[in-house]
């Protein structure tokens, strides 16, 4: 007991969080007080918000183990809960955080303006923020990780082009279906793949949002789009696999599948198995691990009081546009995902070779493709 008591100070007194007595009878859950001072070691702790499991299955299968290995590697405690969608309990897990001693907060918003009032909350108890694959906008948070949002929007429009002009299609029709007008990532992926169709010749003829990234709202809404345009598009660019596989299924309802090519993004398998058989012309791959590691890294190194440390792996920078401040970022590079290259996704460990090609057809369209 005494050479854990002993480890304790010693670790505290490195990341100079507090001086503290290293004796005999103190305490080891918090190292003791300091000689005559009453004062405590603040734990490392993070807390960390997600936002749902409707919008992508990603949340809870990735990062939630992802980052839960990271902490637990670092001997870094964390709380880890998912919002469900549901801004009223998105807030209250923060407060609870925050009253349960987190020194950190790594927070995937629902959006801004209930992010924010939380981002105030924790600047006036001292604690770091890092807005997390999402940037709240007016929020003012320490630190923000991502992949350079409008690329992938970028990479989901070129990718697309590629596909209609793979279809004999060079100008044309187009309709965009967009991620959610709450989530600012959802601007800036429409912002790069709106840039990129125009740029190459189309025409965008209609052009909407899903509320809440909902599967089946995308579905309701892009089948209102084809009736309304007569079906006539020569493709679609859909924000990430749910929406593009909601367009998928009424492109096939309607006998289309092959002549309006569709996108998406995140690499899930479902949208991978789509990609695969010829329903979405592609999708884009965020390799979630290292968004996972940059973020659990920085969470870490403020958690033990290393702003320095934080800095140094904070080399980038995003605007936020309410405010028209910098926020210090990590931000990755995405990779689009074709049929020939569903490999590179399993070759990384993200899904696995028996997820992928889990029924005949699909096996077939694996070993076309190098899937294994």
């Amino acid at each position: 007991m005494k050479h854990r008591a002993l480890v304790a100070c010693a670790v505290a007194a490195a990341l100079s969080f507090s001086v503290v007595a290293c004796g005999d009878d103190e305490p080891e859950s918090n190292g003791g007080s300091s000689q005559g001072s009453g004062a405590q070691e603040t734990k490392a702790k993070v807390g960390v918000i997600l936002p749902d499991t409707a919008s992508s299955k990603r949340w809870e299968n990735n990062d939630r183990p992802l980052l839960k290995e990271a902490f637990d590697a670092a001997g870094v405690e964390s709380d880890i809960q998912n919002a469900q969608g549901d801004k009223a309990k998105w807030s209250t897990l923060a407060d609870q955080m925050l009253n349960g001693g987190a020194n950190v907060l790594l927070i995937v918003n629902l959006d801004s303006p209930s992010a924010a009032a939380v981002i105030a909350k924790a600047k006036q108890q001292g604690v770091p923020v890092i807005d997390y694959d999402r940037l709240t906008l007016g929020g003012g948070a320490d630190y923000y990780v991502s992949f350079d949002n409008v690329a992938v929007g970028t990479a989901i429009g070129d990718g697309l082009v590629k596909c209609m002009q793979d279809n004999g299609k060079t100008s044309g029709n187009v309709a965009l279906l967009n991620g959610s007008p709450t989530d600012n990532n959802a601007t800036l992926f429409k912002e790069g793949y709106q840039k990129a169709i125009e740029g190459a010749g189309y025409t965008v003829t209609e052009d909407q949002a899903v509320p809440d990234w909902d599967n089946t709202k995308a579905g309701t809404i892009f089948e209102q789009m084809f009736t309304k345009a007569n079906g006539d598009f020569v493709g679609v660019a859909a924000a990430n696999d749910g929406l593009g596989i909601a367009v998928s299924n009424v492109l096939k309802r309607e006998g289309a599948t092959e002549e309006i090519p569709t996108t998406g993004q995140d690499a899930t398998v479902e949208g991978l198995q789509h990609v695969l058989l010829g329903s979405q012309c592609m999708t884009v791959y965020k390799a979630i691990k290292k968004e996972a590691d940059a973020a659990s890294a920085l969470a870490i190194a403020l958690a033990k009081g290393d702003t320095a440390a934080a800095d140094k792996l904070a080399t980038s920078e995003a605007t936020d546009t309410e405010t028209n401040q910098k926020v210090k970022s990590v931000l990755l590079e995405p990779q689009a995902i074709f049929p020939e290259s569903v490999k590179d996704v399993v070759a990384d460990g993200f899904v696995t070779a028996e997820e992928v090609c889990s029924t005949s057809a699909l096996q077939k369209a694996c070993e076309e493709n190098g899937v294994s």
